[in-house]
């Protein structure tokens, strides 16, 4: 018999004249709970009248006193402890029960079965108000997530206003924080902030848990495998974390993040929410400040900071930081490598063995270095050029073949490509290198001009250029020679060269010896 029956409104519809059957479908309750209910109140002669006054746990009670009674036979374990077990690794609830049982059976006194163990425990977290132990271990998990609320960073020299997003990171055991402000959301930063988030922490975990963004997980079916991105899968792996994104809109997943990102905006935002800040570094000062406070709170539920609980309980079981922090790469798929053995990558050129001349290859680009991938195996590293560099080589000598040598641009080797075209091609040359701030930053513009050659020839491009000259411009460039270039202009009849002949592009058609034969 289940403790459900309504016994309370059993006994009103009896005295009211329902038959045992009608009330047994009206309730939804079998027929033999709704005689055991009658039995029950004439055994102990209560009716109606005495239970109209009772509330249902005690008109229950009233009828069926050993059920109630059959509770309190089983001593209740230190719900507490195992609480606190639960977290511990490897710990579940089968072995806190059989502990249990050979703890009574030892001082011969009854105890409960696993599924009333369970479900007490079950009950003894809803009155408690705590989340379930089972599923959060120590150092196991960590959950992350960008915060919904942003803050602000202002511009102190135009006042332009910039949202600044909060990244959060939070162990579900300690509930231990990490929140980062950044700039952006992008791939790279998100990659960053993980890193960042492990050495604050001082160790990693197994299992990685973030919400379904395009930045970490390009898709989650409802079947199949989740595809992640490969610098997050890698990033993860360099840690020896496995990524398990949280199923599409389901929270529940990842409970600990969700109300962490809570906490963060309630705590960090809501307390800075009156200052105006025009620096970055000070804003994360800030920032940072907060998270400590936070951190360093006393629980309201439980006992400790999550400051303390994370250096007691859960700092020991966290797995070790590898000696070197992982760096954040960029993968760039497709480059093909050019006929002079090199791929471009941001205007810049990486040298490839001669042996993949025009096979397609996979760039993996870090902060400092250049890798460059063919199947899967890497076939080259080179320093990575700055960025404000241009037309720059790195090459290994190994990487091209006998009898062919490449070097670097530099502003000598331009200004001598610019001599053998001529004095006028010198002068546009000279003229975009006393415009720019740093010679580098002139190559593409004086290679644009002198690349012209190869398509118009030597004189056609000198005279382009001293027509530019001729016509004021400061600083001719690419954009001004080829229209000249494009539309003849340099071919004007009449146009001499030095020896006072016809120019080189200049001779007019001379008709073949088949123009003048019979007809």
């Amino acid at each position: 018999m289940a403790r459900k029956i309504r016994a309370r409104e059993v006994l009103r519809l009896l005295e009211s004249g329902m038959s045992r059957n009608a009330i047994a479908r009206s309730q939804g309750m079998s027929k033999h709970s709704v005689q055991a209910v009658s039995e029950a109140a004439e055994a102990a002669g209560i009716g109606w009248a005495e239970a109209e006054g009772m509330s249902d746990a005690e008109v229950y009670a009233a009828l069926f006193p050993e059920k109630v009674r059959d509770r309190d036979v089983y001593p209740d374990p230190d719900w507490e402890r195992v609480h606190r077990e639960l977290a511990r690794v490897g710990v579940t609830l089968k072995r806190l029960h059989e502990e249990y049982r050979d703890e009574q059976r030892s001082k011969g006194e009854p105890f409960m079965s696993y599924d009333r163990f369970c479900k007490r425990y079950r009950e003894f977290t809803v009155r408690k108000q705590v989340v379930s132990r089972v599923g959060h271990r120590a150092g196991r998990i960590l959950e992350v997530d960008w915060a919904g609320p942003t803050m602000s960073l202002v511009d102190p020299a135009t006042g332009e206003v910039s949202k600044v997003f909060l990244f959060v990171a939070c162990l579900p055991f300690s509930r231990l924080s990490y929140v980062e402000p950044t700039l952006d959301m992008r791939e790279d930063t998100w990659l960053r902030c993980h890193v960042h988030a492990f050495a604050y922490m001082g160790g990693s975990t197994p299992c990685i848990v973030p919400d379904n963004l395009r930045t970490g997980v390009r898709a989650h079916p409802r079947e199949g495998e989740v595809e992640l991105n490969e610098a997050y899968r890698e990033m993860a792996a360099h840690y020896g974390s496995a990524v398990m994104p949280a199923r599409v809109a389901t929270p529940r997943d990842k409970p600990s993040a969700e109300n962490e990102v809570w906490q963060a905006a309630l705590e960090i935002i809501a307390a800075l929410r009156d200052e105006v800040f025009t620096d970055f570094n000070q804003l994360k000062r800030a920032v940072a400040e907060k998270l400590e406070e936070h951190n360093s709170r006393p629980f309201s539920k439980r006992e400790g900071t999550r400051r303390e609980v994370f250096e007691e309980q859960e700092r020991p079981l966290l797995r070790p930081l590898p000696a070197v922090p992982h760096e954040v790469c960029e993968w760039v798929y497709g480059r093909k490598v050019q006929r002079n053995c090199h791929v471009a990558y941001k205007r810049n050129y990486y040298s490839v063995s001669h042996l993949a001349v025009g096979r397609t290859v996979d760039l993996r680009v870090t902060d400092a270095t250049v890798e460059v991938f063919l199947a899967g195996e890497r076939l080259a590293t080179h320093p990575l050029f700055p960025s404000f560099a241009r037309n720059r080589y790195s090459t290994h000598a190994g990487d091209l073949p006998e009898g062919r040598s490449y070097s670097d641009w530099d502003a000598g080797r331009i200004r001598r490509w610019a001599d053998r075209v001529g004095p006028s091609c010198r002068e546009v040359v000279d003229r975009i290198f006393q415009r720019v701030d740093y010679e580098e930053q002139g190559f593409n513009a004086a290679l644009a001009v002198l690349r012209l050659e190869h398509r118009y020839t030597r004189p056609r491009l000198e005279r382009a250029c001293a027509m530019a000259l001729a016509s004021g411009l400061p600083s001719p460039r690419y954009r001004h020679l080829k229209p000249i270039l494009e539309t003849n202009q340099d071919l004007v009849p009449g146009t001499r060269t030095d020896d006072g002949g016809p120019g080189e592009d200049e001779a007019g058609y001379v008709r073949g010896a088949d123009f003048y034969g019979e007809a």
